[in-house]
């Protein structure tokens, strides 16, 4: 898969990454390539699973989504049949936006977006409702320093 991917898809990558908004004709003259060229680019990079779809961002805080929490998960289970039961669990709790099986002492983390500490509560309960987990704790974000950086496609 790398060998197929040149400077050129690696400008696209990188424009497109950050500034979705561009339209094709925008991003084709940003990377140099006409309209007709991108599109084919874009087209295969989709097809290939490199590009993953576009979306708008949406400000959490002007939504009142005032609050971010980092839930670490540890359990005593590790069978497929449970990591699938738990990842359709957590698929189920929307204000869960993320989520990693990670290594050290947690087996789980979870970032929440919720609106105040009562929304957390609910998202907790809902989470440990339903589904043996060993234990759960929450950290609690105090100030976002960097958030939805690019990837460096020219690593």
């Amino acid at each position: 898969m790398i060998e197929k991917i040149d400077q050129i898809d690696r400008r696209i990558l990188d424009v497109a990454q950050r500034d979705g908004s561009l339209s094709q004709r925008e991003l084709a003259e940003q990377v140099g390539l006409s309209q007709n060229a991108l599109w084919r680019r874009l087209k295969r990079l989709e097809e290939d699973g490199v590009m993953l779809g576009s979306h708008r961002r949406v400000s959490a805080s002007k939504l009142g989504l005032d609050l971010t929490v980092f839930v670490m998960v540890r359990t005593r289970s590790h069978s497929d049949e449970w990591i699938e039961a738990f990842r359709s669990h957590v698929r189920n709790i929307p204000q869960v936006i993320e989520m990693h099986r990670i290594g050290g002492d947690w087996d789980y983390m979870l970032k929440v977006v919720t609106r105040g500490m009562s929304g957390y509560d609910k998202v907790y309960k809902r989470l440990t409702t339903g589904i043996e987990l060993e234990t759960v704790t929450g950290f609690f974000s105090m100030e976002t320093m960097l958030e939805d950086r690019p990837l460096d496609v020219f690593d």
